[in-house]
């Protein structure tokens, strides 16, 4: 990677500017996660905008965050039939945000058509099929991405560490069927299904810094979850697809 150069936004994603890239060790990284980390996110502006694409490493490091980086993603809720949310731990291995607890899954769609495909949000709604399966072991045939509903995005930014952060436009996307799960150990190392007074429960603990829950997961659950919690038979209200919520 030593000596490319690559697109970056700059500000508000008003231009671009060919910079180099830093480097990083990532020798004391677990080995299947830093293979991941030469995955191609999408580079977007702050209008969620396409602009270009860089490696999921490059856009996860503060250096690069801090002068403008951002890239598109997603957050799943998976719900059962019994309105209970499917959270998960992430797993000690993580890059960003290890042993944190979050919502169902949280990912990135990648720069290739099948997920560039922006009508409907059809592209990122098969990268969360894709994820579902990598990371909870969902058959995908249990989740196609026409039973994926997207409501709206966010726009948030945390780091994680020192070295590594978050910078993204965040797709919220809703499910509500009952699955068989197989979670990957490399990405979860624990899940459950929670009724809001559990979830409540959580982040209380959370707040007394007895348990860690990813920023995005807290910062959606303190605005937006629980009223979309109790409406999950009439999502249709909570559409946005043309807002991006800045956090």
């Amino acid at each position: 990677m030593k000596g490319r150069a690559h697109l970056l936004a700059e500000g508000a994603g008003r231009t671009c500017a060919t910079v180099r890239m830093p480097e990083v060790n990532t020798d004391h990284l677990d080995e299947q996660q830093v293979q991941l980390l030469a995955e191609m996110c999408i580079l977007i502006d702050e209008n969620d905008n396409k602009i270009g694409a860089e490696t999921k490493k490059n856009c996860h490091l503060n250096e690069n965050i801090d002068k403008g980086l951002l890239h598109r993603a997603f957050s799943v809720f998976l719900f059962n039939t019994e309105n209970k949310l499917l959270l998960q731990q992430r797993s000690n291995a993580k890059i960003t945000f290890p042993d944190c607890f979050t919502n169902t899954c949280c990912s990135h769609p990648l720069s290739h058509p099948q997920e560039l495909e922006e009508n409907d949000a059809i592209g990122v709604r098969r990268a969360a099929q894709r994820r579902l399966k990598a990371e909870l072991g969902i058959p995908m045939e249990q989740v196609p991405p026409e039973d994926i509903s997207y409501l709206t995005r966010i726009h948030y930014k945390a780091k994680s560490d020192g070295i590594w952060g978050e910078h993204e436009i965040d797709y919220i996307l809703f499910v509500q069927k009952d699955v068989t799960l197989n979670p990957d150990p490399n990405e979860i190392q624990s899940y459950c299904y929670v009724t809001q007074k559990e979830l409540k429960q959580l982040l209380d603990k959370a707040a007394r810094n007895e348990v860690k829950i990813t920023p995005w997961f807290k910062l959606i659950a303190e605005t937006f979850l629980f009223k979309w919690w109790d409406n999950l038979n009439n999502l249709n209200k909570f559409v946005e697809h043309e807002k991006i919520h800045r956090m």
